[in-house]
């Protein structure tokens, strides 16, 4: 895993994929709750927007 510097000020911005190693794989479609539901307790912790 490469050593990635965190410039952790407030209002920064990130950009994040997120996939999957097979490529073929529908299971992000098909478990999309379950991705939702990740999102939505992380943000209750720690408040983010998402742009896009």
């Amino acid at each position: 895993m490469p050593d990635y510097r965190r410039n952790r000020l407030p209002g920064g911005c990130y950009f994040f994929t997120v996939n999957l190693l097979d490529r073929d794989s529908d299971a992000l479609a098909v478990h999309i709750d379950l991705l939702r539901d990740a999102v939505r307790k992380i943000r209750s912790r720690r408040p983010f927007h998402i742009d896009a």
